[in-house]
């Protein structure tokens, strides 16, 4: 049997035991636009992910979804009906409402903190060799179709 890690083990519990480090959880992380829970607060995950690249263009069409810098610079991208492109350092955090179609993109490696709700899909309604399950951003093994 596989071991469990901390997070796996925080997630568990009924109540939180000891702080979780963004910046510690963000270091763990192997993958490029990989997002994963590190945190649920009501009907919310909180998510980490590092970043390079490009990410495809997608919207989500009843979640908002928050981003926030650790390190790095992030650029949104949006249309310019929706207020255009803007960019992220550390510390900002940006909301990008539901409904408004976005990509993401970042020149050198980046992390990130999402807020986002438990249906939020990776991709949206868009399917790209990028997308993550909900199963795979919780380190899930197993595919439950109801979370995906």
């Amino acid at each position: 049997m596989p071991s469990t890690s901390k997070f796996e083990e925080q997630k568990a519990q009924k109540a939180q035991q000891v702080p979780i480090s963004l910046e510690l959880a963000c270091s763990a992380l192997t993958e490029l636009w990989s997002p994963r829970v590190v945190g649920k607060v009501n009907n919310q995950y909180i998510k980490v992910a590092k970043v390079q690249g490009e990410f495809p263009w997608h919207s989500h069409e009843h979640e908002d979804e928050m981003f926030l810098v650790l390190r790095g610079l992030l650029r949104i991208g949006r249309a310019e009906a929706d207020g255009g492109p803007i960019s992220l350092r550390p510390g900002e955090f940006f909301v990008i409402p539901h409904g408004v179609r976005h990509n993401t993109s970042a020149t050198e490696e980046t992390w990130i903190a999402l807020i986002e709700t438990v249906t939020t899909l990776h991709t949206g309604a868009e399917e790209t060799p990028l997308t993550r399950s909900i199963a795979d951003q919780l380190g899930s093994t197993a595919q439950d179709s109801s979370t995906q």
